[in-house]
């Protein structure tokens, strides 16, 4: 990535935080794997395991991170006017 994009210190820095909460979602998605997806409380009843909402929620931040990051302008760097991407 450092060496096909022009990043700078603080795009670095969205990047590894970008690969860190994929990371996160992987490793939710492992522990999903082997626990399952719900479990019965003690009365009983399903409960989600809390590793859905750590999926969840990496997936989410790890999007809105690539996305900050605007990897996908012709040039590679990013755009100078953060107005224009409103429109």
């Amino acid at each position: 990535m450092v060496t096909e994009f022009a990043l700078e210190q603080h795009h670095e820095r969205l990047l590894t935080l970008a690969c860190e909460a994929w990371d996160q979602a992987v490793a939710a998605r492992v522990e999903l794997a082997k626990a399952g997806t719900y479990f019965a409380d003690r009365f009983g009843q399903p409960k989600a395991h809390p590793a859905v909402a750590v999926e969840r929620d990496a997936r989410i931040a790890f999007a809105r991170l690539v996305r900050e990051l605007d990897l996908e302008t012709s040039d590679h760097s990013p755009d100078p006017d953060p107005a224009t991407r409103l429109r």
